[in-house]
């Protein structure tokens, strides 16, 4: 039996080595056009904005950012940044969300829905990100596919990781709790080798389509990447854009 979700685990395990990791791994300039566009120069609310990879550049085109994380330790590094200091934070849960006024968006994004231990904290999640959009307010999910990322049970395989590292990722799956316990070991730079656990509770694109509208919410868009590729019954991720009402 497992304990009680650990919003900062993950954080605390990785966040003085996140940036350096993933520097250059993910399509972050796509990304950031591509919420910008959708927030139309409203206010965001990122959850999981952790070191604040897309928060800072959109502060910088002119939009007001909260972001919300569990980890204080990924928040004092989002701080220390240069443009840091443009983005509002609020150290918490984003199943349970308690921060001030209301946003033309929100964004979830790199699995971080995924991070939440169950459907019930998911449905909450999404729950409570209605409760903080406008009218006619977006709520941007970005995930894997699981059938087309989850393998068997039991599994090594290799992620891409930025220049100068490896990582190895060993994986045990609960399909019956839909549950991706994985440990990645990172091999390179200074310190040589390091370990973090991940857990998922993933989610089917139409398991999250039904939160969605549990919490009033329509799909609105879904592409394959932030370009806007077709989503097709092979996409390895989904871009999906949630709509208030």
């Amino acid at each position: 039996m497992t304990g009680p979700h650990d919003a900062a685990e993950y954080g605390r395990f990785i966040a003085a080595d996140y940036d350096a990791l993933y520097e250059g791994v993910f399509d972050t300039e796509g990304a950031v056009a591509r919420l910008a566009g959708l927030a139309a120069g409203g206010p965001v609310l990122e959850l999981g904005v952790g070191t604040g990879r897309l928060a800072i550049p959109l502060a910088e085109r002119g939009l007001a950012v909260h972001g919300v994380d569990g980890s204080p330790e990924m928040l004092a590094l989002l701080a220390a940044k240069p443009g840091g200091e443009a983005v509002s934070t609020t150290v918490g849960d984003f199943a349970e969300l308690d921060v001030p006024g209301t946003f033309a968006l929100a964004a979830i994004t790199f699995n971080t829905i995924f991070a939440l231990p169950d459907q019930a904290s998911q449905v909450r999640c999404f729950a409570s990100t209605a409760r903080h959009l406008r009218p006619g307010g977006r709520f941007v999910v970005e995930a894997w596919v699981p059938d087309a990322a989850v393998g068997p049970d039991s599994q090594l395989s290799t992620r891409k990781l930025a220049g100068g590292y490896v990582g190895l990722v060993v994986a045990e799956h609960d399909r019956a709790s839909q549950v991706l316990r994985t440990t990645q070991v990172v091999l390179g730079g200074a310190a040589g080798v390091r370990v973090y656990p991940v857990v998922h509770r993933y989610a089917h694109p139409a398991e999250l389509d039904l939160m969605a509208q549990l919490a009033g919410m329509r799909l609105e868009h879904r592409w394959a990447d932030w370009h806007g590729s077709a989503y097709v019954s092979t996409s390895p991720q989904h871009v999906s854009v949630y709509r208030l009402g």
